[in-house]
């Protein structure tokens, strides 16, 4: 039985910057990604506020780039493997896996957070037949084709915008009557003759037979229904942490994310948390980043002095 002094599961920029200062540290980490290196921030059609970027660039760019910087410190990757609890007896954490068990004397957990579902009927149904959760991944697929983007941050206008370039029309529905997007984006999003924003509205129901059809839209000003022919949807209306296979282990707050401290410490010793999968007040790339640093710092110091205590 290998016992490791860190694992990190994830690898989105929290885990991959956590790999770096471990490795630093001469912590042999070992990263653990259930799919590829880059988490959701891969996916991002265009990043312009990380710093020393001045032009921006693409989430798979950026990320990368980060992959790279791990690899030049001998960062270990297990990709494709799926952690599916933790637990941990007499000091030891070990992580029940789809291919084996791992142990480890320390842990970090950057498993990010994944898009959140709006749960009304023909969403599930229609997932991969029109509906959709990435504007990166399946932009291209609805080139002249009319669709709706469902949410009103950063994200949906974003990825609204990412996606006017490829389709005929684009609809925005938003259950407010502003936008909670920043400035800059909504004054993007609403001077684009491609984009029509339906205030106070809410998405009921994706219809169609084999692919999207239409869908039935509410207005809760109005209290009216309507149904509009489209072609595909794109969800953007929040993200779910991925925090459940330490559910046993750690406080969460009631939207799951993990309760953690200034320096990632969770109420487990021993085991961090860093990244969107935590409670944290900003989710950005640079705020992930920190974090990793900021885990594999305290990781560092437990193993040294807290440990052997």
């Amino acid at each position: 039985m290998k016992i490791r002094d860190l694992i990190i599961i994830g690898a989105g920029p929290a885990g991959m910057s956590a790999g770096i200062y471990a490795a630093r540290s001469a912590l042999s980490p070992l990263i653990i990604e259930s799919q590829m290196p880059g988490g959701q921030v891969a996916l991002t059609d265009f990043i312009e506020n990380y710093p020393a970027f001045p032009n921006g660039m693409s989430g798979q760019e950026l990320t990368k780039l980060m992959e790279e910087q791990c690899n030049n410190f001998n960062v270990e990757f297990m990709n494709f493997i799926q952690v599916d609890f933790v637990e941990k007896e007499n000091k030891i954490f070990k992580l029940k896996t789809n291919q084996g068990d791992f142990f480890a004397k320390t842990v970090i957990v950057a498993t990010g957070a994944s898009p959140a579902e709006l749960g009304i009927p023909g969403e599930r149904e229609f997932k991969g037949r029109g509906v959709s959760y990435c504007a990166t991944c399946d932009g291209p697929l609805f080139k002249d084709k009319d669709i709706l983007v469902v949410g009103g941050g950063d994200s949906a206008v974003q990825e609204a915008i990412y996606l006017s370039k490829f389709v005929s029309s684009l609809k925005i529905v938003h259950r407010r009557d502003k936008l909670r997007a920043r400035k800059m984006l909504q004054e993007k999003a609403i001077k684009n003759p491609k984009i029509d924003i339906l205030w106070n509205s809410n998405l009921l129901e994706i219809k169609g037979k084999d692919l999207v059809e239409r869908v039935v839209i509410f207005n809760n000003k109005t209290n009216q229904k309507r149904e509009i022919r489209i072609d595909g949807v794109f969800m953007y209306v929040g993200f779910k942490p991925s925090s459940s296979l330490v559910r046993n282990l750690v406080e969460m707050d009631k939207l799951g994310r993990i309760i953690t401290d200034h320096k990632m410490r969770t109420s487990t010793t021993g085991l961090f948390a860093a990244g969107d999968v935590r409670n944290t007040p900003l989710r950005q790339v640079v705020t992930a980043v920190s974090d990793g640093a900021i885990a594999a710092i305290s990781a560092e110091e437990y193993l040294e002095y807290e440990l052997k205590q």
